[in-house]
């Protein structure tokens, strides 16, 4: 991993995929989406705060644990004047997202317990469909092989 002297404030696009592990398109995208921001230089080139490396660190690790991009834009964007988050930034926002992780563990958890009850017929309205109709609220309400969007077909 090159290193990058102390000295140096700013870094290229290149130099912060190297040091942060991201790809420079995933860099890029960041940027687009507003996760990170950058300044251009006279001749048109990026250059990104030193700070910008825990940024990328928090992004990547927020979203290996499952966190879409607009949930963590969104935390960013709380943080006073968009400062980097701080390892206290990084255990409140963490402890916030533990429900929402945990409610997916479960379901992935049902669904993985569940996947060989699935004939993959897509008619939802089985009885015994636990994956996509659970308890078949789908039969309680309408017949048929889909399901289709609530008030499509009057009801």
């Amino acid at each position: 991993m090159p290193q990058i002297p102390v000295k140096i404030h700013e870094l290229t696009v290149g130099q912060l995929s190297a040091r942060s592990g991201a790809a420079v398109s995933a860099l890029h995208f960041y940027e687009a989406k507003g996760l990170i921001s950058s300044r251009r230089t006279t001749g048109n080139q990026r250059r990104y705060q030193r700070d910008t490396l825990r940024r990328v660190a928090f992004i990547r690790a927020a979203q290996r644990v499952g966190i879409p991009l607009a949930t963590i834009r969104d935390a960013l964007s709380e943080l006073p004047e968009e400062r980097t988050p701080t390892r206290e930034d990084w255990a409140h926002l963490s402890e916030a997202w533990r429900a929402e992780l945990d409610q997916r563990i479960t379901q992935l958890g049902r669904l993985r317990d569940h996947l060989t009850d699935c004939i993959g017929c897509g008619c939802l309205s089985l009885e015994n469909c636990v994956l996509s109709n659970p308890d078949d609220v789908f039969g309680e309400r309408r017949t048929g092989s889909r399901l289709m969007k609530e008030g499509r077909d009057g009801a």
